[in-house]
């Protein structure tokens, strides 16, 4: 089964600190190929204790969208369980380049388990088992960061990460899925680097997903429950979104592959 499950949905550094959303990030399942998305605090817990457990030594690769605390707390711990505590070489790690070399957020000893680097640039395409994906431009954040369109044979996947809004996120991310990083409810008054769901509105109209699921919520969207708010979008535009839930999974082929 393709499947992508929400290990964690939250976003923004009070709702991480007060665990009100866990942070653990998305495991993404193609073919026979695993990878696990922006593991942020409680990643390595939250796998553990899912039901049905997911298991970090079955890892292909790690992909991280930035640096930020948020999306890689768990990174060098992840890394160890993927690779059975650095007995056994293996895994890819792709990330960008300032994640890695500007105060690096993965250990030098850690780093040494993996069985490759793949350096995360703009507009380029990474393969990994069964899994074909292709970063788009730089996002507007303050610190080096990619979102990502993952090509399957029935559907296209997209993942719009962290980011101020900019015209182009639309045509950058026009999957049939498109899974949005939304911090905010509605703009802040003074403007910061992240979604609201004015700007999810303006994206969706555009790129008109089949289905568009929500995620990485900060307070303003806990407060107005995600689930309203999705049900809000949806009667408004007349396309299908939901909310994603801590453990919630999608499964791609049940959804697209008709």
């Amino acid at each position: 089964m393709d499947f992508i499950k929400f290990v964690g949905t939250a976003g923004a550094r009070f709702v991480v600190l007060k665990q009100l959303r866990s942070s653990g990030g998305t495991w993404i399942t193609i073919g026979d190929t695993n990878l696990y998305l922006d593991p942020g605090p409680g990643a390595l817990l939250r796998c553990i204790s899912s039901r049905p457990k997911l298991d970090p030594s079955k890892l292909d690769g790690i992909i991280l969208s930035h640096k930020h605390l948020d999306h890689s707390g768990d990174i060098n711990v992840m890394i160890e369980a993927m690779t059975n505590g650095g007995f056994k070489k293996r895994g890819v790690l792709f990330a960008p380049k300032d994640a890695l070399e500007d105060e690096p957020v993965v250990f030098s000893y850690i780093a040494k388990y993996l069985e490759r680097i793949e350096v995360l640039k703009e507009n380029s395409t990474y393969n990994i088992g069964s899994i074909k994906f292709k970063t788009e431009g730089r996002h507007i954040h303050p610190v080096e960061t990619y979102g990502f369109n993952f090509m399957l044979e029935y559907c296209k996947i997209s993942f719009l990460t962290d980011t101020r809004y900019f015209a182009a996120l639309s045509k950058m991310y026009d999957g049939d899925l498109l899974i949005i990083n939304v911090v905010r409810n509605r703009p802040a008054e003074v403007q910061i680097d992240h979604l609201s769901m004015d700007d999810v509105e303006r994206i969706i109209v555009e790129a008109k997903p089949k289905l568009t699921i929500l995620t990485h919520f900060g307070m303003t969207m806990l407060k107005a429950k995600p689930w309203e708010v999705a049900e809000a979008i949806s009667k408004k535009t007349g396309l299908k979104v939901i909310a994603a839930r801590d453990g919630m999974t999608i499964n791609i082929e049940e959804e697209f592959k008709k």
